[in-house]
């Protein structure tokens, strides 16, 4: 059943491409919008569309950032020997709330898939090996990379792939201690769960 409003129908296409908004979800968003004064709604369009203007890839860690490169590769206070190796942006987010961990990211931007058509050469893997080799030329070595992928199948499948490429160039290379349920993702873990994954990594061979 379609709107007779032509940019009602516009609005529910739109938002019913975003992740996990199907079409009735985007429906009741449409309608709030609708109830909404007007320049509420301006100030969500004119924040979507800074997004895209605003926002880029760290060349560094590859987070997301206003400033290029981000504050967390530019602070003097974080640890150059420690590099927490990551999915996504919202995973740097979710460690971040410990308070705990002190040192770099680096985010891969996925995860090794063969299903998903996903491999090494779609991530940011030859950017981190760089990066070490780069921190080493500089007097500055990477002491130990952390592995912090979900646990699940595509997330051990990488873990598995960066281990074995990064032990011979003799960084310790560790992952996340199992507090993270098996299938679960870190975004949506707490933060105490998380510091005890962190703080319980374990070495990987």
């Amino acid at each position: 059943m379609r709107y007779t409003s032509e940019a009602v129908e516009r609005a529910i296409l739109e938002l019913s491409r975003l992740p996990s908004i199907g079409r009735k979800t985007a429906q009741r968003l449409v309608m709030y919008l609708l109830k909404r004064p007007r320049e509420d709604v301006a100030r969500l369009a004119e924040a979507l569309l800074a997004l895209k203007d605003a926002v880029r890839f760290c060349r560094i860690c590859y987070n997301v950032t206003d400033e290029d490169p981000c504050p967390i590769c530019t602070s003097p206070r974080r640890d150059r020997s420690l590099i927490c190796v990551v999915e996504e942006p919202n995973d740097v987010l979710a460690i971040e709330r410990t308070h705990e961990y002190r040192g770099l990211y680096h985010v891969l931007g996925g995860l090794i898939s063969p299903l998903a058509g996903v491999g090494p050469d779609e991530l940011k893997i030859r950017e981190l090996i760089a990066r070490i080799q780069e921190s080493a030329s500089r007097g500055e070595p990477v002491q130990e990379v952390i592995l912090a992928l979900n646990p699940t199948t595509e997330g051990d499948a990488t873990a598995y792939y960066l281990a074995r490429l990064l032990n011979p160039m003799g960084v310790r290379v560790s992952r996340i201690a199992r507090g993270i349920p098996i299938g679960g993702e870190l975004e949506f873990a707490d933060e105490a769960t998380l510091l005890r994954a962190l703080e319980g990594r374990v070495t990987l061979s």
